[in-house]
């Protein structure tokens, strides 16, 4: 699933340049992780080489289609990647005891996360950091299908508000209303969109294949 622009996260006190810092820093990280240079992750994305320069310092905002093919040629998901840029408030916390607890528990307050917006809705990341699932709260979203989506790890979404659809090639179309449930392989192209009746507001949670330490 995948909105248009990602936006600034949403907590007083977290400026945009720090929110595009921290996304730089996420594809810097994983791209060494695996070896590459920035001409070379720039080919597989098939973005220029100074955009994803610039992205890496900070000094750009990626669009979630931009943020989609990196994902996509590091291994990974625009979810983890967007996870990864959020601000871990665990560490801030006062019961929260040396750095440790940054890394191994996860703290989002309500209103923070990073965002991705578009004209119909955002999505907000629920964790920082790395780590074994990516929950994403969608509020809104497009009445017609868009581009299909495949990504590592399976997927699980639950419909808090509204009713979506959502295609899962080669099993069908699942009309799904409050309450329900839908958990599918991400390496199966799939898509969905927004139902008429209320804003949908959707739960998706993505497994993460990578290691999380």
């Amino acid at each position: 699933m995948c909105t248009d622009e990602v936006g600034q996260q949403a907590r007083a006190g977290t400026s945009e340049r720090e929110v595009r810092e921290r996304i730089g820093r996420s594809i810097r990280t994983l791209r060494q992780r695996r070896g590459l240079t920035l001409v070379r992750l720039a080919a597989l994305a098939e973005l220029s080489h100074p955009f994803l320069s610039q992205l890496e310092r900070g000094l750009a905002w990626p669009s979630m289609v931009s943020l989609h093919r990196i994902a996509e040629a590091l291994g990974t998901t625009q979810l983890e990647l967007m996870s990864m840029g959020t601000a871990d408030e665990a560490a801030d916390d006062a019961d929260a005891d040396g750095p440790s607890a940054g890394r191994r528990v996860s703290l989002v307050r309500a209103g923070g996360g990073v965002l991705a917006q578009n004209p119909v809705g955002v999505a907000r990341s629920l964790v920082s950091g790395t780590r074994a699932m990516y929950p994403v709260l969608f509020e809104g979203a497009p009445t017609e299908f868009g581009d299909a989506f495949t990504h590592p790890g399976d997927e699980f979404a639950f419909v808090m508000t509204g009713r979506i659809e959502v295609e899962v090639a080669g099993e069908g179309l699942f009309a799904l209303g409050p309450g329900d449930t839908l958990y599918y392989p991400g390496v199966v192209p799939h898509r969905w969109r927004q139902l008429p009746g209320p804003t949908s507001r959707v739960l998706l949670v993505q497994e993460s294949r990578a290691p999380t330490h």
